[in-house]
């Protein structure tokens, strides 16, 4: 039986909502006591951001903005500015969906590096003009440079495992709007 493209939606959005929260949890996992000499990268950001330039009807705003939200809690950092920085970035990427549609990989890559780049900095500078402790730079460098690394990586794994393809040009959906 044919999925409506409403089901599909919903489909994509807990898909999204399961991914997040397995990787909050594993993240919230006591694996190791002693402090990191490197950062893992952010997995949350980079399939947020798959997600949104990919099929961008699949993540409202609130729901990108509630994960970051809650994960500002639960990581114990200043509550609201990533989230508020991360829903920015995934409001630009929205808004330029349609235009990475028709982009090779590389090309919606570096848009979505320089996004993370530019959130990164605004995080760090916000931060250090409210005098609020930081990572060192070196570790808050190596996240951001292993989350632009990975995003081609999360865009495969999408893609194959979950189905997370761009909209074909002029595919509407059942309602007849364009995709």
């Amino acid at each position: 039986m044919a999925e409506s493209p409403a089901a599909r939606i919903w489909i994509g959005r807990a898909v999204f909502l399961a991914l997040a929260t397995a990787v909050i949890f594993i993240q919230l996992l006591p694996l190791d006591t002693a402090p990191p000499s490197w950062a893992a990268p952010d997995l949350l950001l980079a399939i947020s951001l798959a997600w949104v330039a990919r099929r961008p009807e699949f993540l409202p705003f609130i729901v990108v903005f509630a994960v970051f939200l809650l994960t500002d809690l639960l990581f114990q950092r200043p509550p609201g500015l990533w989230a508020a920085l991360v829903v920015v970035l995934t409001e630009t990427v929205r808004s330029r969906s349609r235009g990475l549609r028709n982009v090779p990989l590389a090309l919606e890559w570096g848009t979505v590096a320089f996004g993370i780049v530019a959130i990164t900095l605004v995080n760090r500078l916000v931060l250090a003009i409210m005098l609020t402790p930081q990572a060192p730079l070196t570790l808050t460098l190596i996240q951001m440079v292993m989350t632009i690394m990975i995003y081609p990586v999360v865009v495969l794994v999408a893609q194959v495992l979950f189905g997370l393809t761009r909209p074909a040009p002029g595919q509407v959906d059942s309602l007849g709007h364009r995709l």
